[in-house]
């Protein structure tokens, strides 16, 4: 965990390399932060499309020195999806000129990002240097022809000279995370054998092409930037060897910085979720800095200005790009700057409300900001008369709306029945990978302290304290509590909740069965099998199998097994995929660990019995007999809230929210957005 670079300080001395200004071409920056290209689904035409200009213009207002857009698509074939944002024609300028002229208005720079996404497109009309499809999209791709690719060279060429008459500083060319130009330098996807395909620099050429006709068209005051991947990722993927040279020739062209992107988005290595440790990636960069002149920006699990600063200082980069931290704290910048770094809301790389948003065909949030992309909608003001309202539980829900409520005037007062404030978020933190929700916990206990919350520990509210100290208002917030199912022998001795194990009450002996298979299960299974020093980089690499200093395609190497520490089984009672509703980015790489570790998955297990023996089960309607040693009860949770009556009838007004309203798909994000909006509502 990063704490180190002076964030508790308090001046542009904790960080003046973030702080210090760049050249980047011909565009002067104020510092060295800039906001990464992001798809939000927010459109950038029509009524709706202030959205998008204020989502912007709150982080340039934030500090960020440079905005770069959400992918635009130089052509029709290169949309990623139906509606998708294309800039082609003239009259698409004057609403990329609105965009550009309101963040020039609040301080900083802005580029537009230029992405076709070849065979990562989402409909019938894709293509690619060839017509293998991708693992993760359904739609099989056209290969272009000469003619075609000419043509595609040319709309990226006429789709930043329109950037270019918007006002824009800039494009920033996307040639990373597998998109189009990506499929043309790997191996991987360019099997042609014309002049565009085969040896690496012919791989290459697509790429510089388009990047010396853009600078041929546009001049020199107009900046190009060149998401390069610094690592591929994938077999077949380009050695570090080709992507120097590709970083050469993209310098001789004309590009003025190079962002950076890690792996493709059909890579089975986990590159931002949070089980990625911290800075993880920082090595790609310097690789690149060491390569290049012009400024290289580093990316991907940086998420604090002290490791910001860290990396700047150590020459391993000259920028660094933030999106998901931006989307968590639009601020972030002008807080560590003015000494305030412990008061930045901190992103956990939880990707449940940004990116499983997007794969889910909705706008991106963020679950520990919910008014992210949602600027227009929550518009948090002072309260209008000032009320006393007692909270019910510090879990995420009762967390969000106390902090939310006082920071707009009003008195709050939190009552938490254990000794400590966190709720579910408590057991997060006990599961490997996910040691970032204690950055969240403690931004929450500093901020209760810093906005005069009054915090009773060790105390439950009830009705003769909501009458002798006259509250306005009551909100339950109390959470839910493990459901025990209706097996035969579920009190016996090996038997335990999923709060049991994860408080460390509990230690599970060498075989154990997990009955259930949801997100908690899969936390419980990572827990009861993840190895020691689960958290360090090098672990890291050496468990996905990354080679960071190797010349290998893709920068992949053989990962090496986990030593496991128990024989683990996971049921699930209802049958097909197991865990199916676990997060679209991040489901994939628990089940990845957990098969790796030789865990026991089974589907479509009816449970019998408990006894000495261990569990008895019904799969396909034959007994079995799991012979465990402990069993981990993780099948589902029940609303836990004190008697609405004894409230209600005093004729105070009672909210219920998170977990204590609707136990079913609770979770964090949900519980902090329903604490959130309520409080802006009271």
């Amino acid at each position: 965990m990063d704490s180190a670079g002076g964030q508790n300080a308090g001046s542009h001395q904790a960080y003046p390399r973030l702080l210090s200004p760049l050249r980047m071409g011909p565009v002067a920056l104020r510092n060295r932060l800039v906001l990464g290209s992001m798809h939000t689904r927010l459109p950038l035409e029509g009524e709706a499309s202030s959205a998008l200009r204020e989502f912007y213009v709150e982080r340039a207002r934030g500090g960020a020195a440079l905005i770069i857009t959400g992918g635009i698509a130089p052509n029709e074939a290169g949309r990623m999806e139906q509606g998708a944002t294309v800039l082609a024609r003239q009259s698409d300028v004057p609403h990329h000129a609105r965009l550009a002229e309101a963040v020039h208005d609040a301080g900083s720079a802005i580029v537009m990002q230029i992405l076709h996404a070849g065979r990562y497109a989402k409909h019938s009309a894709a293509v690619a240097p060839s017509s293998a499809a991708a693992p993760i999209n359904r739609f099989v791709p056209r290969p272009l022809n000469e003619e075609e690719i000419e043509q595609t060279i040319g709309d990226y060429v006429r789709c930043a000279l329109l950037a270019q008459e918007a006002g824009y500083d800039g494009v920033d060319i996307m040639g990373s995370e597998g998109y189009l130009i990506n499929q043309f330098t790997a191996k991987r996807t360019n099997d042609r054998h014309d002049e565009w395909g085969g040896t690496a620099t012919q791989r290459m050429r697509f790429a510089l092409e388009i990047v010396r006709r853009i600078r041929g068209s546009v001049g020199a005051s107009f900046a190009i930037l060149y998401r390069i991947s610094a690592l591929d990722l994938v077999e077949d993927g380009a050695t570090a060897e080709e992507t120097a040279a590709l970083a050469r020739l993209l310098e001789a062209a004309g590009v003025n910085a190079l962002t950076t992107g890690i792996g493709w988005h059909e890579s089975r290595i986990p590159t931002i979720a949070h089980m990625v440790p911290r800075g993880a990636w920082r090595f790609a960069a310097a690789r690149l800095k060491a390569t290049v002149s012009i400024p290289v920006a580093a990316s991907n699990r940086i998420n604090t200005p002290g490791l910001a600063e860290e990396i700047l200082a150590t020459g391993e980069a000259d920028l660094v790009v933030l999106a998901r931290p931006l989307l968590a704290d639009p601020e972030f910048l002008v807080k560590a700057a003015s000494g305030r770094a412990r008061r930045i809301t901190p992103c956990i790389a939880c990707n449940q409300a940004c990116l499983d948003y997007i794969f889910t065909d909705r706008t991106a949030t963020c679950l520990v900001n919910p008014r992210a992309g949602r600027e227009h909608e929550y518009r948090p003001a002072p309260a209008q008369r000032r009320e006393r309202i007692a909270v019910a539980g510090s879990g995420p829900a009762g967390l969000a709306f106390a902090l939310t409520a006082a920071s707009r005037g009003h008195e709050v007062t939190l009552f938490e029945a254990s000794d400590r404030i966190g709720g579910q978020l408590r057991l997060a933190c006990r599961v490997p990978g996910k040691e970032e929700f204690y950055s969240l916990l403690q931004h929450y206990t500093d901020e209760v302290d810093r906005l005069g919350v009054e915090l009773r520990l060790g105390a439950t509210l009830n009705a003769t304290t909501v009458s002798r100290e006259g509250f306005d208002r009551i909100v339950l917030a109390t959470g839910v509590v493990p459901r025990t199912p209706r097996i035969d022998g579920v009190d016996h001795a090996k038997v335990s909740s999923y709060t049991e194990v994860l408080e460390g009450r509990v230690v599970p002996r060498a075989r154990v069965a997990v009955v259930g298979a949801g997100a908690i299960a899969f936390d419980v299974a990572e827990y009861l099998t993840a190895p020691a020093k689960n958290h360090e980089t090098r672990h890291f690499y050496r468990r996905w199998g990354v080679c960071p200093q190797g010349n290998t395609p893709g920068g992949l190497t053989a990962p090496e097994p986990d030593i496991v520490p128990r024989s683990v089984h996971l049921l699930q009672r209802t049958p097909g995929r197991p865990a199916a509703r676990l997060g679209v980015s991040t489901g994939w790489i628990y089940r990845t660990a957990l098969q790796r570790r030789k865990v026991d998955i089974r589907t479509g297990c009816e449970y019998v019995r408990i006894d000495d023996a261990g569990l008895h089960v019904a799969i396909d309607g034959k007994p079995q007999l799991i012979e465990v040693d402990d069993i981990v009860i993780c099948a589902g949770q029940e609303s836990q809230f004190p008697d609405l009556g004894e409230f209600g009838a005093r004729g105070t007004p009672v909210h219920l929210i998170g977990g204590a309203r609707e136990a079913s798909g609770i979770d964090a994000r949900r519980a902090i957005e329903e604490g959130y909006r309520l409080a802006l509502s009271c």
